[in-house]
């Protein structure tokens, strides 16, 4: 072996002490991406009993596997924001081993917010009932609603998002950023579990999908691939943007085509409004308006040799 690995280690060591933001060594609460994506998988189980797991679900068997799913679901939810819970206290100062360690009331605080959290399944599972639906509704390509819960990766990024929102209104660290930024990875859509979304979003295609942190959304909006729900830049700095409205409000019943871009915390685009594909929007749309880019001149030169001269000498056969 030559010395490669013994002069990486030593720069590896200095660069972890020259940079401790990338370094959470000696940390005793740490949310964990693994057991997270636990979490999201057992919301998945509970949420549509008999689509996913390893084998079929008996009825005769569902009362007895909830009540067993939810337990599992219990003991999980609570360690981890446990685990938030005591780590947001440790990185107040940026200190390692701080109040956190000792919190008793995190452990009641985490009680409490895993309870919250439980209550709210049934509410959240009609909402994404309405997801489904939606994207039934909205899509002629589907034959049945079991193929939109398979397959769309729309319905998965809204699934997961909903419950990221239900930690975020409960005020959880982290953790609804670690479920989202899963989903996102999985699907290419980005929502922040801060955004407030209404009953039945139809997500079509969803990939290249922006959502941000404050946005608000209404009932029965469709969003197709590549569209931006976003904020204008924020010069300033964090401090003086963190908790002001950054991103637009979409009304009900709101369609927005491709690649669309609308920015900005006091744009509304109103109820029933259509936005066009590719448009760029900064300012607010009246409800029912439709707003469309001019076409485009499109220029179709032809080929500066004739087809059957530029395939001349390519051999076809495989």
């Amino acid at each position: 072996m030559t010395d490669a690995p013994h002069d990486a280690a030593t720069a590896l060591l200095a660069s972890y002490a020259q940079n401790p933001r990338t370094v959470a060594v000696g940390a005793r609460f740490l949310p964990s991406r693994s057991r997270v994506i636990d979490l999201i998988e057992a919301l998945r189980r509970l949420t549509f009993p008999g689509f996913f797991g390893t084998e079929p679900l008996a009825e005769d068997a569902l009362e007895a596997v909830t009540r067993r799913r939810l337990g599992e679901l219990d003991a999980l939810l609570f360690e981890q924001v446990r685990h938030a819970l005591r780590y947001a206290l440790n990185r107040v100062g940026e200190g390692r081993g701080g109040r956190g360690d000792d919190c008793d009331d995190c452990d009641v605080e985490a009680r409490a917010v895993t309870d919250a959290f439980i209550a709210r399944i049934p509410e959240v599972r009609r909402l994404i009932g309405t997801d489904v639906q939606a994207a039934f509704d909205g899509d002629p390509a589907t034959d049945h609603t079991d193929e939109t819960v398979f397959c769309y990766p729309g319905i998965d990024a809204i699934f997961t998002h909903r419950y990221a929102h239900e930690l975020c209104r409960l005020r959880v660290p982290m953790l609804p950023r670690i479920m989202s930024e899963v989903a996102h990875g999985e699907t290419g859509i980005d929502i922040h579990p801060g955004a407030t979304i209404g009953e039945g979003l139809f997500i079509d295609h969803g990939t290249g999908i922006v959502i941000g942190q404050t946005c608000e959304i209404g009932t029965g909006v469709k969003l197709y691939q590549g569209v931006t729900l976003g904020a204008l830049s924020t010069k300033g700095g964090h401090d003086r943007w963190a908790g002001k409205k950054r991103h637009p409000t979409l009304e009900d019943g709101v369609t927005v085509y491709g690649g669309a871009i609308i920015l900005g915390g006091n744009t509304v685009i109103g109820k029933d409004a259509t936005v066009g594909g590719s448009v760029f929007l900064t300012r607010s749309v009246p409800p029912g308006h439709t707003v469309s880019m001019e076409a485009p001149s499109l220029k179709v030169s032809p080929p500066r040799v004739a087809p059957e001269e530029a395939l001349r000498g390519f051999d076809w056969v495989i």
